[in-house]
């Protein structure tokens, strides 16, 4: 079947919740055989993470997340202020929680969190050129930094310390960078 026999037509939309981060509306849309459904979606508005490897560990920051009821071990990231380049917003974010600042950064991808309830995009940078300063976090984070080789990150994965998707989706890529690296010396 071809994407646009899939597709979904709004027929109408109405806000249940609009908050400091995210938003709720119940869409009424009108499915590919004419019938009608509704779809729960969580509006935001994007988000942006970075991979920094500084001497051949991973910058990583430890912090609280209410959601989970416990700390977690993320690579630094956070939303997009309205209307900031996902760019500007990695090189801030990076050095508001890391406290680094970068020479270089790269964009690798750009993904969905939860497409099936949620719109909110990821931009997943890779920083280079990395300069240690002070940190700047938001008055309402409170966060510890830490620095991880590839195998004590892995360890983490694998033993569930570690369980952010974008944290996880980064560790494999660096180690499909340093996979690829090796290769091709």
């Amino acid at each position: 079947m071809a994407a646009d026999q899939l597709k979904e037509t709004t027929v109408s939309t109405d806000p249940v919740f609009s908050g400091k981060m995210i938003s709720l509306q119940v869409d009424t849309v009108k499915l590919p055989d004419g019938t009608l459904a509704t779809r729960e979606v969580v509006k935001h508005p994007g988000a942006v993470a970075v991979l920094a490897v500084h001497e051949g560990r991973l910058l990583l920051v430890d912090q609280y997340r209410q959601a989970m009821g416990r700390c977690e071990m993320e690579i630094p990231a956070g939303k997009l202020e309205k209307g900031e380049d996902p760019l500007e917003a990695a090189a801030r974010e990076l050095q508001e929680e890391t406290g680094y600042t970068c020479g270089k950064l790269t964009h690798l991808h750009s993904f969905y969190t939860s497409p099936g309830f949620a719109d909110e995009i990821i931009h997943l940078y890779w920083a280079e050129e990395l300069s240690a300063g002070e940190m700047a976090p938001d008055a309402d984070e409170f966060l510890e930094v830490h620095e991880a080789t590839l195998e004590e990150v892995l360890q983490h994965i694998a033993d569930g310390r570690i369980a952010d998707a974008k944290t996880i989706m980064a560790v494999y890529i660096w180690q499909l960078r340093l996979t690829w690296e090796t290769a091709v010396r």
